[in-house]
């Protein structure tokens, strides 16, 4: 079974084959432009803009480039223009030997859009090259006896031209003994022959010297010219024969130097030193120089490296020559085969060095591909990884566009290392890796997001003005300015809450400061919303919740709500000298405007008329009793009370109780001296009655009341919890009571006192706070609850 790496290449392949076709037909019409060698560079070609019916303005837009195999330089645009320009001058012998016609390729790249278009331009062959001969002189030994219309044959001239600027003809020098005939090789080539016309005769002249010269066909025409050495030596009858006329041979471009090439062999019927043979080359500098001739024994040896890719086909004359001057030529057809010795070659032109991430599909690069192998050999793959967002597609022979295949993500990855390989199908296959690094550049596409989606942060009451309390952080996964973060305070849910005047925040960093005073008795909590915003473009933006709490300090005293500090009217307790031990005096009623153990309080006697008389418990405030009162105490008391709260440092405050002991209770409270004057003075039976009645009334009296209040206590107990109504001496120490539910008692609450008859006195029994209604809802409503209070108390 195909693994699916293999089916997704086999898929891609076919892709790949398909679009190439569907180019192929688009982009098959090429331009083609010719003008002659060794013209001087800079020398107009053509004008591209107008041929292709482009604006000139366009070439620049579109970012056109000249693409020649091998980036070497050979024409240059001038896209202000639209000239096709010479950028050197171009030999064609040297770009394109004996190869006719000479078509150089080059491509048109334009980048935006991406297109292609092929073009030509062929060299024309100038006449700048003379005909040369590669040796000076030329030895031909000649039999006396040798018949009129016998045939020589000669060197030819080498010219690099080609077509009618090379050899034409060959003329020989005038004389009375030979002609030179000119005949067409089978490559093209034109060779001379030497033709006997008259006997010679050694006796008469011994030796010959002619001139040869090798005329081209140019204007004006060139020529080239050797010495042909003639020596007429004695007779020989027969010349030498080759076996075979034509040699063909094949023979691997690797092959090692020295090897064998082939051996040729001639036979001559005469015998001594005419029948002799000699071996040797009769050919041109190209070919000599890649093989040699053994003379003795015909074997042709490599002496130079083969490339297939240089010379494909090679035609060598071998000329046997016996003893006697007579020679006898064989040709030997060498085709030199192919091997895989060129790996590919792959020629980079780079559009883009990087690609925004969430772009669609772009042409990141274009490169071309070729090897000057053939069959197999030459016969390309191109690939990459297969791990990777990017797609390799054909576009017009051999080119290829390196094009992403989804939009990219840079935080997932910032970059990316391509290699591209390109390998042929030869035996064995070579490839060439080029190695390009794509970056991905940065879109904002991520908002700034908080390490918390809410912060809590405590600041004390009473702080110094621009105190930091805390920090906000946000990070953004993008880069650049994308990624650099400002905060800013957002309006608050309340508007009632003056956020602007509360708190500010440092842009930069999140830091986050008071900026006034906090008073934890008039705001207790509030909370907002911090937003945190990149620089990109669009900007993108979070929010985090911020809650702020601001925590008690000791900066309230205890506050005597009962008995009331009135100077004019001060408040005098009742006490018949029969009480016991314990008797309830009064209950001294405090509260504390701040929270916590703040708001504990403690209550002690600091002063006292008669010391050891009465007490003060610590936790409670009721003052009772000490002892049994005696006709020797004064029957004015005066008593002062510390009320502490459990701060740091403590505060406290004072309160002075007028007590007046009497026998009973019908004894009116008069100033002192009337008092004294009333004890001296005998009762009134009628009085006493009129007081025990007004007494029995008023006692019924405050009983109802006092029904009434219970009842409408216990009422509203259902929604304020009725244990707010007593005191809840077992979450406090013994020393100490807090006067609310909370461990407070916020000032801006009214509360009602109610009085239990029982004793002389009464005994303070509930302390409720009645709430007021608030319309406004969460934070802001606690801290409405908890801001500060009037107080008032109904006593009986």
């Amino acid at each position: 079974m195909e693994t699916a790496p293999a089916k997704t290449l086999q898929k891609r392949q076919v892709i790949f084959l398909a679009i190439l076709l569907f180019l192929w037909e688009t982009g098959s019409e090429e331009i083609r432009y010719s003008m002659p060698e060794e013209t001087e560079s800079g020398s107009l070609v053509a004008n591209l803009a107008k041929d292709l019916d482009l604006r000139v303005g366009e070439l620049a837009t579109r970012g056109a480039r000249i693409h020649y195999k091998g980036n070497k330089q050979l024409l240059q645009l001038d896209i202000t223009t639209g000239n096709l320009l010479l950028y050197e001058k171009l030999d064609r012998e040297v770009l394109c030997r004996a190869t006719d016609p000479c078509i150089l390729h080059f491509q048109l790249l334009l980048e935006n859009p991406v297109q292609i278009i092929q073009a030509d331009l062929q060299l024309t062959d100038i006449n700048d090259h003379s005909p040369e001969f590669l040796e000076r002189d030329m030895l031909l030994k000649i039999p006396e006896s040798v018949q009129t219309g016998t045939v020589f044959p000669l060197k030819i001239a080498q010219d690099f031209d080609i077509g009618s600027n090379a050899v034409q003809n060959y003329t020989i020098s005038p004389n009375s003994h030979f002609h030179v005939v000119t005949h067409h090789r089978g490559d093209g080539r034109k060779y001379p022959e030497l033709v006997l016309d008259k006997a010679l005769d050694r006796e008469k002249q011994p030796e010959l010297s002619l001139t040869l010269t090798a005329l081209d066909g140019g204007a004006p025409p060139r020529s080239g010219t050797t010495t042909v050495r003639i020596e007429v030596v004695d007779i020989n009858d027969n010349a030498p024969e080759f076996l075979q006329s034509v040699y063909e041979v094949q023979i691997p471009e690797n092959s090692p130097l020295n090897s064998l090439v082939v051996a040729v062999s001639a036979r001559d019927l005469d015998a001594g030193t005419y029948g002799k043979v000699a071996y040797a080359l009769f050919q041109g500098d190209e070919v000599t120089q890649p093989f040699v001739i053994n003379e003795i024994t015909g074997e042709i040896s490599l002496k130079r490296a083969l490339d297939f890719e240089a010379t494909r086909f090679y035609n060598v004359e071998i000329a046997a020559t016996d003893g006697g001057g007579l020679s006898g030529k064989c040709t030997v057809a060498i085709e030199v085969v192919d091997v895989n010795d060129n790996a590919p070659e792959l020629t980079m032109s780079r559009l883009i060095s990087s690609v925004p991430e969430n772009s669609p599909e772009t042409v990141v690069a274009v490169f071309s591909v070729s090897d000057p192998d053939s069959g197999e050999n030459g016969k390309m793959v191109s690939t990459i990884q297969n791990d990777l967002p990017f797609l390799l597609k054909p576009t017009f022979k051999n080119f290829y566009s390196l094009v992403t295949e989804r939009s990219l993500d840079r935080e997932e990855r910032a970059g990316y290392n391509i290699t591209i390989t390109v390998t042929d199908m030869g035996t064995p296959r070579l490839k060439t890796e080029h190695n390009i690094t794509v970056l991905v550049s940065d879109v904002n596409d991520n908002a700034p997001t908080f390490t918390q989606t809410s912060y809590t942060l405590w600041v004390r009451e009473n702080n110094s003005p621009a105190l930091h309390i805390g920090s906000v952080s946000a990070t953004d996964t993008d880069a650049g300015a994308n990624a650099q973060v400002t905060y800013s305070l957002l309006p608050p849910p309340d508007p009632l809450v003056p956020l602007a005047s509360l708190v500010s925040i440092n842009p930069d960093n999140g830091h986050l400061f008071a900026l006034t005073s906090l008073d934890y008795e008039a705001l207790r909590a509030f909370e907002f919303h911090v937003g945190a915003t990149d620089r990109g473009s669009p900007a993108l933006s979070s929010q985090a919740l911020v809650r702020v709490l601001v925590a008690d300090a000791n900066d309230n005293a205890p506050f005597v709500l009962y008995p009331l500090q009135n100077a004019s009217a001060p408040c005098t307790e009742l006490v018949p000298r029969a009480a016991e031990p314990g008797y309830l005096v009064t209950k001294v009623v405090a509260v504390d405007g701040d929270a916590g153990q703040n708001a504990w309080l403690s209550y002690q006697l600091l002063k006292a008329t008669e010391p050891g008389l009465f007490g003060v418990w610590a936790h409670n405030g009721e003052v009772r009793t000490a002892r049994l009162l005696s006709e020797r105490d004064a029957p004015k008391q005066r008593l002062v009370v510390l009320v502490k709260d459990n701060g740091e440092p403590p505060l406290s405050a004072s309160v002075t109780l007028h007590v007046l002991l009497v026998d009973g209770f019908s004894q009116p409270y008069l100033p002192a001296p009337e008092a004294e004057a009333a004890a001296a003075a005998p009762a009134d039976p009628l009085t006493v009655y009129l007081v025990v009645a007004l007494a029995s009334v008023s006692s019924l009296f405050l009983f109802s009341v006092l029904v009434f209040v219970a009842v409408r206590l216990c009422r509203r107990g259902g929604a304020a919890s009725a244990g707010r109504c007593p005191v809840a001496e077992g979450h406090f120490p013994g020393h100490l009571v807090d006067v609310s539910g909370t461990g407070t008692l916020a000032q801006s609450y009214q509360y009602e006192v109610g009085l239990r008859g029982s004793t002389g006195t009464g005994e303070f029994k509930c302390l409720k706070p009645i709430l007021p209604t608030f319309p406004l809802q969460g934070t802001v409503r606690e801290i409405k609850e908890n801001s500060t209070v009037r107080s008032s108390f109904l006593f009986n």
